[in-house]
């Protein structure tokens, strides 16, 4: 268990300063308290959580709904990764989470999987609320029971959410569109790929190719048209029969970015294809991505850390429940930008 001792340490300052800090007894430097405070939430402390939950006996019964782990995107997995690791890591304390899954743009799954959870009385929900509507209409039935409820990967607004964690999507947009701006030239033109069956409904997706938009309005030097495409599947014949015709008719192309982590893809095509000459960034690192940016077909991942994701949502829902501890509504977590030359640095 952390102690106020191991905090102390940490932060290289006295027992009592971090006894100050927690109990908000007498005067600490605004600085160093907003350092104790940081460090006390990175090692997961809570005064007198473990004796009030251990006497208790209370079981907490979590329920995650996530799309499938595949070996299409193998992304999902590491979120289930990250949640093992949190309730390996809080035992003794009595916490169970159960998964439920669905594939990815099955809004009929989703839903099925949905009502399962409502019917299973748990005590707190993990969400990757990526189909919108559908989402929305699963927090309304999570109100009405007063079930708290965390979302990674994808943020809804106008929502009751105990917490958000996951990347900026706005914002990994716009970085996915300076990568692309350094190395183009400004009149080539940008094509901007989405792999989804209702795009509309695909919150992060759109959050990205806003984001990717916006920085070409008010940073960006290239002034070449930016196309956008939607692929229902990631089959070959179906991108094939949406980008033969693009390239055909605007052979000014120069870039691309793909708004999810289904990037492998469309390298295939560019390499079927023999066009070497074209920017490629993407999202998500996974093995199929990698062969290809080995390759150097994809130049740019942008990658975030699902374990992280997986294993913050586990720990804020338990404290929350188990203490009443709020968390902050929102964390967005870092992201990595990989190349090729950088992949063997993330090995060591």
């Amino acid at each position: 268990m952390v102690r106020i001792k191991d905090i102390a340490e940490r932060a290289g300052v006295s027992i009592g300063t971090v006894d100050r800090v927690l109990h908000n007894r007498g005067e600490v430097a605004k600085k160093t308290s907003k350092l104790v405070m940081k460090i006390a939430e990175e090692m997961h402390y809570t005064p007198n959580l473990a004796a009030s939950t251990l006497a208790s006996k209370k079981t907490y019964n979590l329920a995650a709904i996530l799309p499938k782990g595949s070996d299409d995107n193998i992304f999902w997995d590491g979120h289930v990764e990250g949640m093992r690791r949190a309730i390996t890591s809080l035992q003794p304390f009595l916490v169970n989470i159960s998964y439920y899954l669905f594939e990815l743009n099955n809004e009929k799954e989703f839903i099925e999987q949905t009502r399962l959870v409502l019917n299973d009385n748990v005590d707190g929900v993990i969400l990757a609320p990526v189909m919108k509507n559908e989402a929305i209409e699963f927090c309304t039935e999570l109100d009405k029971l007063n079930t708290p409820y965390i979302f990674i990967d994808t943020y809804i607004k106008n929502t009751n959410n105990l917490a958000f964690i996951g990347e900026d999507a706005y914002q990994s947009g716009r970085i996915a569109a300076s990568l692309i701006d350094f190395g183009l030239s400004e009149n080539r033109d940008i094509l901007i790929v989405n792999i989804s069956k209702n795009l509309e409904n695909t919150q992060h997706l759109n959050s990205r190719n806003q984001g990717f938009l916006s920085y070409f309005m008010d940073a960006g030097r290239n002034d070449g048209l930016k196309i956008s495409v939607e692929i229902p599947s990631n089959s070959f014949r179906d991108i094939e029969d949406k980008l033969d015709p693009i390239f055909k008719n605007n052979p000014g192309i120069g870039a691309i970015m793909v708004s999810s982590a289904k990037t492998y893809t469309i390298a295939h095509y560019l390499e079927m294809k023999r066009k070497r000459d074209i920017i490629l960034v993407g999202y998500e690192m996974f093995d199929k991505n990698i062969s290809y940016l080995k390759k150097r077909y994809i130049n740019f991942l942008i990658s975030q850390k699902p374990q992280e994701q997986g294993e913050k949502a586990v720990y804020k829902l338990f404290y929350f429940l188990a203490n009443k501890t709020i968390p902050d509504k929102k964390e967005f977590q870092p992201v990595d930008i990989i190349n090729c030359e950088s992949l063997p640095l993330l090995s060591k």
